[in-house]
């Protein structure tokens, strides 16, 4: 069997909550890679901003010319693909364009089995938290949505942080916390906000409120900074969503930068690299929470090593977005994510 042809679709999807004025929608690029037996497998890439239009001009023209022809075999095409595309780097928009391609490819391998079952099911459901793009909202607002997530059980509620005063944040986790009670773990994501001084400044501030973790306090790439910061407080640190490399994490994880990672499966060049991703981190111990995307992470988080939460962004994932269609590759109830069953990826384009 040989790769035949390479298909890709750019959609774009209004977000319902928009994750602010410069995010009102979030960009996937639909992937069809054909075989000559005339059987399809489907994948994405996703961006919620920028570079949508970049990785379908790569896709349709470096990826499409390089991949026909090559084996379908997922691990050995990504390999090929990274050299060929490397030059025009090793990470980013070559990275998500991978995904695509990437994805298709397991989508073939797993045949009429479930993702799951064919990477190795560890268990059968995952804890989810309430995760929101909520900056920008109100303190009203805020309590709301935190409100809402408690109401529906989750495990735990993560909220931005990085407002201009470290007394905004202080007031916004404290109202947080008062709703969702003492038993509810809090995480809380500054998106690379802070420099070193702040972050410390912030974390002392925010820590009395009992945080689960905080999340890329500083600039991802600022591995000493990272490292540092964690000696020197008594909150975990999470980072990686914006880690594009094994290599990357790899750094990440020897620095000792970190206490979770968080690699989200587009932007590391799909499910290849993303397992490569989940026994690196085996090997030091640090746990793996997916970022975003739980269409397709949540059944991920089903065969990882080690056990992990999932992430719900509210009205944020590809069914809540309503680009699939029933059935759709997971279900969340009662607090926990549980595998669709369906084939391969499970994922049903509208």
């Amino acid at each position: 069997m040989r790769i035949a042809g390479l298909r890709a679709t750019l959609r774009t999807a209004p977000l319902p909550r928009p994750w602010g004025p410069d995010v009102p929608a979030n960009h996937v690029i639909v992937c069809e890679v054909a075989l000559d037996d005339g059987r399809t497998g489907t994948g994405f890439s996703w961006t919620p901003g920028i570079g949508a239009r970049a990785v379908l001009a790569l896709l349709e023209h470096d990826v499409r010319e390089a991949l026909i022809g090559l084996e379908p075999h997922p691990e050995v095409v990504w390999d090929r693909l990274w050299e060929h595309l490397h030059e025009a780097g090793g990470g980013g928009i070559t990275a998500m364009a991978l995904a695509g391609v990437d994805l298709a490819l397991w989508d073939l391998r797993c045949g009429d089995r479930p993702l799951p079952d064919v990477l190795g099911r560890r268990r059968d459901s995952a804890p989810v938290y309430g995760s929101g793009v909520n900056l920008h909202y109100s303190l009203e607002e805020l309590v709301a949505q935190a409100g809402r997530w408690k109401a529906a059980g989750y495990a735990g509620v993560k909220i931005k942080v990085g407002r201009p005063a470290v007394a905004e944040d202080a007031e916004r986790v404290a109202a947080v916390r008062e709703v969702i009670g003492p038993d509810t773990l809090l995480m809380v994501d500054a998106n690379q906000r802070w420099d070193l001084h702040r972050a410390r400044r912030a974390i002392e501030a925010l820590a009395p409120y009992g945080l689960h973790w905080v999340e890329e306090p500083l600039r991802a790439d600022d591995l000493a900074g990272l490292a540092d910061l964690r000696r020197s407080v008594g909150v975990p640190i999470a980072a990686g969503e914006n880690v594009r490399t094994v290599y990357g994490f790899r750094d990440l994880l020897t620095a000792g930068a970190c206490d979770v990672v968080q690699p989200n499966v587009v932007r590391v060049g799909g499910i290849t690299p993303f397992l490569r991703v989940a026994e690196l981190a085996r090997v030091f111990g640090v746990p793996v929470h997916p970022h975003l995307l739980p269409d397709v992470s949540g059944r991920l988080a089903l065969a990882l090593p080690l056990p992990c939460l999932v992430e719900d962004v509210e009205d944020a994932s590809l069914a809540a977005l309503g680009l699939l269609a029933e059935p759709y590759p997971v279900e969340i109830r009662d607090a926990r994510l549980y595998d669709g069953g369906g084939a391969g990826l499970g994922l049903t384009w509208t």
